[in-house]
C-alpha cells in the first residue's frame, strides 16, 4: 500500500476523490470517443477525399476534441477549488491556517506514487453503500489541534474571569458611591433644617424687649467710647 502519511480516515477520503476523478475522466473520454464516432458516421462516407476535404474534416474534429479537453480541464480546476474550500472551512473552525506548496503539484516522484497508488490500492469493487452514502465529517482529534483548541478555551476563560472580577469591583465602587451620596444628602438636609431653626430663633430673639434693651445699652457704650477717644486726642494734642 502506498504511504502518503495519512491516517486511515484520510486515506479513505483520498480514495473517494480519486474514484470521483476517475468517473469524470471516463465520462469525458466517452464524449471524445463519440466525437470520432460521429465523424466516421457523418463525414467518412466517400471512398476518396481531396486534401481540402480531409483538412476540413480534421479541423472540425480538432475543434470538438479541443472543446471537450478544455471543458474537462476547467471543470477539474473548479472542482479542486471546491475541495480546497471544504478543507479550509474545516480548518478555520479550529483557528488553523493551512498552506499549500504549488511546486509539489509537479513533483514527478510524488505523481508516480499517486499513479502506483491508483493501480494497487484503488479498488473499484467497494460496497455500493460506501459509494452512495455521504461520509460524515469526523472531528479532528490530533494532539496539536486539541492543544490549540484547549489553549483558546483557557484564554477565553481567563478573559471571562478578569471581566467578572472587574465587574464586581465596579459594582462595589458604585454601591459605595451611592452610600456616600445618600449620607451627603441626609447631612445637607439636616444642616439646612438646623440653619432654619437658628435663623428662626434669632429672628424671635431680636423681637424681644431684652434684646432691644441690650442693643440700646450697647449703643450707649459705643457712644461713650467714642467720646472718651475724642477727649484723649485733645489731651494728647495739648501736651
Amino acid at each position: 500500500m502506498a504511504d502518503f502519511g495519512f491516517n486511515e480516515h484520510h486515506q479513505h477520503e483520498v480514495i473517494n476523490y480519486m474514484r470521483f476523478a476517475r468517473s469524470k475522466r471516463a465520462l469525458r473520454l466517452k464524449t471524445v470517443d463519440s466525437c470520432f464516432q460521429d465523424l466516421k458516421e457523418s463525414r467518412l462516407i466517400e471512398e476518396t477525399y481531396t486534401v481540402d476535404e480531409v483538412t476540413d474534416i480534421l479541423n472540425g474534429l480538432q475543434v470538438l476534441v479541443r472543446g471537450e479537453v478544455e471543458m474537462e480541464l476547467i471543470n477539474t480546476a473548479h472542482t479542486n477549488v471546491l475541495l480546497l474550500r471544504q478543507l479550509f472551512s474545516q480548518a478555520e473552525k479550529f483557528y488553523l491556517r493551512l498552506q499549500t506548496d504549488i511546486s509539489e503539484l509537479e513533483n514527478r516522484e510524488l505523481l508516480e506514487q499517486v499513479a502506483e497508488f491508483e493501480k494497487t490500492d484503488f479498488k473499484p469493487n467497494i460496497k455500493a453503500n460506501q459509494e452512495t452514502t455521504k461520509p460524515k465529517l469526523a472531528p479532528l482529534n490530533e494532539g496539536g489541534v486539541s492543544e490549540l483548541l484547549q489553549r483558546e478555551i483557557s484564554r477565553l476563560q481567563e478573559d471571562n474571569d478578569k471581566l467578572k472580577a472587574r465587574l464586581r469591583t465596579l459594582e462595589s465602587r458604585a454601591m459605595c458611591a451611592l452610600e456616600d451620596k445618600s449620607k451627603a444628602e441626609t447631612a445637607l438636609k439636616d444642616l439646612q433644617k438646623s440653619q432654619g431653626v437658628h435663623q428662626e430663633l434669632e429672628k424671635k430673639f431680636q423681637q424681644t424687649a431684652a434684646y432691644r434693651n441690650l442693643k440700646e445699652i450697647l449703643n450707649k457704650k459705643n457712644e461713650q467710647i467714642k467720646d472718651l477717644r475724642k477727649r484723649l486726642l485733645r489731651y494728647e494734642s495739648a501736651e
